[in-house]
Order: C-alpha cells, then structure tokens, then sequence
C-alpha cells in the first residue's frame, strides 16, 4: 500500500479575531497562514502595533508536510503554559504552514498554570475553528518535449489522466509543463518515458 503523504491541510487567508475570557482576563486569537519565520515576524509585528498595551502575544508555527519544523512560544508566561497549548490545537486540526497567536490582556487575577493552558488552548481553538480551512495536494512538476507530429497522444494522456498544464511553448517543437499529484507521478514519468518521442524530465516548481 503507497503510504506517500501527498495532501495537507491549511488555511489560505487570516482568520477573523476571535475572543475568549477568564476572569477579566481576554485572549484575542488569530490564525495566519505562514510559509517562513519572515512571514511569522510580520504577522506577530502587525499584531503588536494593534494592540500595543497586551501584555503577552504567545503564539505556536507550523511549516513543511514530509519534514516538519514547529515552535511554541510563551512570551512570558509560566513555561509550557502557553506555546504547547496553542501548538496542540495545531495538532489536533492536523494543520500546517499556519500561526496561531493569543494576544493576552491582564485582567487582574492571576488565573494559575492550569487556568493559562485552558485559557490558550481554547483561545487558538477558536481561532482555528474560525479559519477556512483547506485541502492542498503535493504535486511534481515535469517538463514534456515532443514534435508535433505527437501532439495528439501527448494531449490524450494528459485529458485521460486529468494534468494540469502549467505552460506551454509551441515553437520548431512542443514544450509543456505539467503538474502531476505525488502519488501519481512515478505512474505518469513511467507512461511518457514509454512514449516514442517524447522526453520528460522533472523540474523544480
């Protein structure tokens, strides 16, 4: 059976800001979608400028689907009470490429380690139930170099096996581009490789 991951979950644009209280103490949640520590850092920026007197932005990340990178951070709260909470949340969605942040406003009564986790992890639950959240499909791209005269076999495997063509370039001969799901890739490099005249060659997205 091909275990190969070829789809992840995601979200593709900012969640609304969504809210939760304890104790006069409120947790403003937000959900962002990430690719790099860049995008994190812009994210937490823009956030500290809206609310510029919180007392703690804590926040967890997720990047990659093969190879995953994660971090927690409690900025200042008990350790473990904050991060890992949100970073669960993460898990428990089973989504990536995404930032979770829990913008803290002090209330006044100090709510405890137990209080805190509670507190994080249902704030970025509702961040994350609040998100759109997507399934995404890993895909190889491979180039296609053939003559005119095999235009039409090339076009029929391609509608048969339903590939995106990302380009094309109709010149002295033929040059596509074409997107091929993961799982499916081996099978379709095997079929073109196959076909009389026709070159195929992965290329980098």
């Amino acid at each position: 059976m091909d275990k190969t991951i070829d789809a992840y979950k995601t979200i593709e644009k900012p969640s609304e800001e969504t809210l939760f209280k304890d104790r006069n103490s409120k947790f403003f949640g937000y959900a962002f979608p990430v690719l790099n520590e860049e995008d994190v850092k812009e994210a937490i920026d823009g956030l500290k400028k809206k609310h510029h007197s919180a007392r703690h932005f804590c926040y967890a990340w997720q990047f990659g689907v093969e190879t995953i990178r994660f971090r927690a951070n409690d900025d200042g709260e008990p350790s473990n009470s904050a991060g890992m909470p949100i970073y669960g949340q993460i898990q428990a969605f089973g989504v990536t490429n995404i930032l979770i942040v829990s913008v803290r406003y002090f209330g006044g009564t100090k709510l405890g380690v137990g209080g805190l986790i509670n507190a994080y992890r249902s704030s970025a639950k509702l961040a994350l139930e609040d998100s759109d959240i997507i399934e995404k499909t890993i895909n190889i791209n491979f180039q296609l170099s053939f003559g005119y005269d095999m235009m039409n076999k090339v076009m029929r495997i391609i509608k048969e096996k339903n590939l995106n063509i990302i380009s094309q370039q109709l010149e002295l001969s033929c040059q596509y581009i074409i997107s091929v799901r993961k799982k499916d890739a081996d099978t379709i490099f095997e079929i073109f490789t196959n076909l009389y005249k026709v070159e195929i060659k992965k290329v980098d997205d």
